[in-house]
């Protein structure tokens, strides 16, 4: 989902709190996302999973986009 041009030095990892409330929507609802493929999969460091925040604001980007006519 990350465009190889972006640097990482740009972009931030966000953990399951940071989305959770940036959404509205519980965590449970995301991992149900994730076992489906819908969701971005977590970037696991030890037990600590985190994703790039990056990539969370273009999957809400893209459900904007999908939820307005065109």
């Amino acid at each position: 989902m990350t465009s190889e041009n972006t640097s990482l030095l740009n972009d931030q990892l966000v953990d399951m709190k940071f989305i959770t409330t940036f959404t509205g929507l519980t965590d449970k609802w995301f991992y149900k996302l994730i076992q489906d493929g819908l969701f971005p999969a977590p970037i696991k460091m030890g037990r600590a999973s985190r994703w790039l925040k990056s990539e969370v604001e273009m999957w809400m980007k893209n459900k904007i986009s999908a939820s307005r006519p065109d």
